[in-house]
């Protein structure tokens, strides 16, 4: 037996009817119906709140009925996602690879670098004692 989720709205004692999620990234608001569990981030409206709510100026509002799927993942949404992953993944190799070939160059007996800074260990830097 689950209880009752009520409106997330302060001050107000009605059912909820809708869940609220938000994506900070992509400025948009997505309303659709009530979710099966509680999750975080997501606020669950009374349908009152739900129909009266309006996002932040410049944001997207995104209303999926209850009778209505979500929006299915085309093909090319998955390509532009398996994409976008790659070349995360492409430059942080980049990344990687400069900073080895930096350690690399700091570590040479002599390096200015390496008397003035530390020597560096991924985001951190390691300063010895003088």
């Amino acid at each position: 037996m689950s209880a009752v989720r009520m409106c997330s709205k302060v001050s107000c004692s009605r059912p909820a009817a809708a869940t609220m999620t938000y994506v900070h990234a992509d400025a948009t608001v997505v309303i659709g119906p009530l979710g099966r569990r509680a999750e975080p981030g997501a606020h669950d409206l009374c349908a009152e709140h739900a129909a009266k709510l309006t996002p932040p100026v410049d944001w997207q509002l995104i209303r999926i009925e209850s009778g209505q799927a979500p929006p299915e993942r085309s093909r090319d949404d998955l390509l532009a996602i398996a994409d976008a992953v790659r070349e995360a993944a492409d430059r942080a190799d980049v990344r990687s690879t400069r900073s080895e070939t930096s350690a690399a160059d700091s570590a040479r007996p002599g390096s200015s670098d390496q008397a003035q800074s530390g020597r560096k260990h991924g985001h951190l830097r390691i300063i010895g004692d003088s």
